[in-house]
């Protein structure tokens, strides 16, 4: 399955490219907000690991990928969790579990505060959405320039293992995808700086954090640099009344990427325990 293979789908207007596979229990899985980042590019390696038990939607989030870029948008959470919950309702599901993705997890969260009906579960990886000072990793990550050392870069800041970014293969794809028509346009406007503003801006406070009831299970590599274990998925297990973490030793911020396996293992033991307990 390549980047072409997707489907596209009208959003109230927004012309939505995205993935699905597999049967039964519906997710969705949100992805980052990497420079060149795709659903594709974030999901591709456990989407057939989990569309052998779930029913899977993977889009590109409005500005990102191969979803539109409206002319005159003007980026927030607020359009992103929208154009989420716009996209679960054009496809007539009206119960889903999330998969969130660092950017997405606070995408996840936000969905979870405007529409709780629509949600069973979320799962939160790496995810934003309290409030803490920006890493320097993240500052670096949405102020990313386009060239091919500046991507080389960004993979050693994403991963634990050193070596993937001497993969010129893997860098390469990344650098290009960064480099597609709009891609690298639209991402600069996201998040000028100050950067902090934009962390901000995607927080829940811990108020709003304690109503979010559903069981949530909160994954997290042990060294990431970019979205810091202790200064949020640590603080969100703890706001959250229904919410479990696990940490990933010897592990980036690519969990899913770095322990592929693992990471779907935990999805599917959670999704399917949480099914039996409470539906």
């Amino acid at each position: 399955m390549t980047v072409e293979a997707g489907k596209y789908i009208d959003v109230k207007g927004v012309k939505t490219h995205y993935h699905e596979d597999g049967q039964g229990e519906v997710i969705l899985l949100i992805h980052g907000s990497g420079p060149g980042v795709s659903a594709w590019a974030n999901w591709r390696l456990v989407f057939p690991i989990l569309s052998e038990n779930f029913h899977l939607y993977a889009p590109d989030v409005v500005g990102f990928g191969y979803t539109d870029r409206p002319e005159g948008i003007n980026y927030s959470i607020d359009v992103w969790a929208d154009h989420m919950i716009d996209f679960v309702e054009t496809l007539g599901e009206t119960k889903i579990s999330i998969i969130g993705n660092s950017f997405g997890g606070a995408i996840a969260l936000h969905i979870a505060k405007k529409r709780p009906d629509l949600i069973k579960q979320l799962i939160l990886m790496g995810s934003m959405g309290i409030d803490h000072h920006i890493s320097d990793g993240l500052d670096r990550v949405w102020g990313y320039t386009p060239t091919f050392e500046n991507m080389k870069d960004l993979i050693k800041l994403f991963a634990f293992d050193q070596s993937m970014a001497e993969n010129d293969d893997l860098v390469e794809m990344r650098f290009k995808s960064s480099m597609q028509e709009g891609f690298q346009e639209s991402f600069s406007s996201m998040f000028p700086e100050p950067r902090q503003q934009h962390v901000s801006d995607m927080a829940l406070s811990i108020d709003q954090l304690r109503k979010i009831n559903f069981p949530v299970l909160l994954i997290h590599g042990r060294d990431d640099r970019v979205i810091p274990l202790q200064d949020t998925s640590y603080k969100l297990a703890l706001a959250l009344p229904n919410a479990q973490l696990h940490v990933f030793p010897e592990c980036g911020h690519w969990v899913q990427i770095e322990k592929t396996k693992e990471f779907a293992g935990q999805v599917i033991e959670f999704l399917k325990k949480e099914e039996m307990v409470f539906y």
